[in-house]
């Protein structure tokens, strides 16, 4: 993980654009070593179709509803 905390370090000292073009190159270099990096497995996809359906059933909170400040004294009720 040393390498992983050394590349974290040097890109936040990159301005906006260039973390963001970083992170491009870094995505293209993770689907050539493996390409399914982007597909679900069997248990992501059933926990997908389960967050949508509570979001289509609105069993969910809007972002603006959320004291993130406070959140152990949220009434999720």
């Amino acid at each position: 993980m040393t390498a992983v905390r050394e590349i974290t370090t040097m890109l936040e000292m990159l301005p906006q654009a260039e973390q963001d073009f970083a992170c491009e190159i870094m995505k293209k270099l993770i689907i050539a070593w493996d390409p399914d990096f982007t597909k679900l497995t069997p248990n992501e996809a059933a926990d997908l179709k389960i967050a949508h359906a509570q979001i289509a059933n609105g069993e969910t909170f809007a972002h603006e509803d959320i004291d993130w400040d406070n959140l152990d004294e949220m009434d999720l009720d």
